[in-house]
């Protein structure tokens, strides 16, 4: 692996996650949209992430708290189309879409042989939430021994209180935390990110 050659990683960015920001989620779509691109026109590779489950949730059991409210509904069931990437950041044809059960893009997945093909020795973290997949891959990737960047407004949660305090307090401590314009301006790119500070 080489810590210079880094990959995109847009996770859990799907219809019926998306709205779960209400308000913000035009801006947040819009921004990372502008990210996407700037990684593809800079060559970093993008590969995406989603949480699917077979029709009927076969894979949550009754002691999975978070997941186990899901059971018996249609949400994140791979026959609902609420549960595709957003088109904001649809992926382009020959990138990777990775899909898992829970919470890290790792656990089930082929994830880490993506990332070594590729020679990517840093992760650039984004998606939803903050304080689900976010946090799950962050973890992982440290255990691995990737280096990462989260961007910070790459990133949402429905809890804006937890994102802040995982971006400003936790993430620091295993990642370099920037903003989308600070990373794309380290693309050597020009273009402006929408809505960052």
């Amino acid at each position: 692996m080489n810590a210079s050659m880094q990959a995109l990683l847009v996770m859990d960015v799907q219809r019926v996650v998306v709205a779960q920001l209400g308000d913000r989620a035009d801006r947040y779509l819009a921004r990372l949209a502008e990210t996407v691109a700037a990684a593809r026109a800079a060559g970093v590779p993008v590969i995406h992430v989603r949480v699917v489950h077979r029709d009927g949730h076969p894979e949550i059991g009754p002691l999975n708290k978070p997941f186990r409210g899901l059971a018996g509904t249609d949400v994140i069931i791979e026959s609902n189309p609420e549960s595709g990437i957003h088109p904001a950041v649809a992926p382009l044809p020959g990138e990777p879409v990775l899909d898992k059960r829970f919470f890290s893009p790792f656990a089930g997945t082929d994830l880490d042989a993506l990332l070594r093909a590729r020679g990517a020795g840093t992760l650039v973290l984004t998606g939803l939430a903050t304080s689900g997949v976010v946090i799950s891959a962050l973890r992982d990737a440290t255990e691995r021994q990737y280096a990462q960047i989260v961007l910070s407004d790459g990133c949402d949660d429905a809890d804006e209180e937890t994102h802040r305090f995982l971006v400003e307090r936790f993430f620091p401590r295993e990642a370099d935390v920037m903003t989308s314009a600070e990373w794309v301006a380290g693309l050597g790119g020009q273009r402006s990110v929408t809505g960052t500070q």
